[in-house]
């Protein structure tokens, strides 16, 4: 009895070595992929990716969004409907002075 419990402890215990080797081999290669990524991608800038996940950061974004594809589209509309230089250079220093206003009037916190 007492020998049958001591092959089946040293059975358990091998195969419990061998979960422990395999774990520690993937833990040294998730390692070295992490060394990897960070060398290969920390001359790379980040824009703040992944600091502002929350609902209110993402309704700021799309609203920026909406707000500057408004903008470009009356420039563009402007750039195409004048021929007038000052025209479009007013226009575009208007849209560009007047973005935090309407940012502002548009979207209310």
């Amino acid at each position: 009895m007492a020998k049958d419990r001591a092959i089946r402890r040293a059975e358990r215990e091998r195969e419990a070595a061998i979960k422990a080797a395999a774990r520690a081999a993937e833990a040294e290669r998730r390692e070295r992929r992490d060394a990897r990524k960070q060398a290969m991608t920390s001359w790379v800038p980040k824009f703040g990716v992944g600091k502002h996940q929350g609902v209110l950061a993402r309704r700021r974004r799309i609203q920026n969004f909406v707000l500057v594809d408004l903008l470009l589209v009356l420039n563009i509309v402007t750039w195409f409907a004048t021929g007038n230089w000052s025209t479009r250079v007013l226009v575009l220093v208007a849209s560009a002075l007047c973005f935090p206003v309407l940012k502002t009037l548009l979207f209310p916190r």
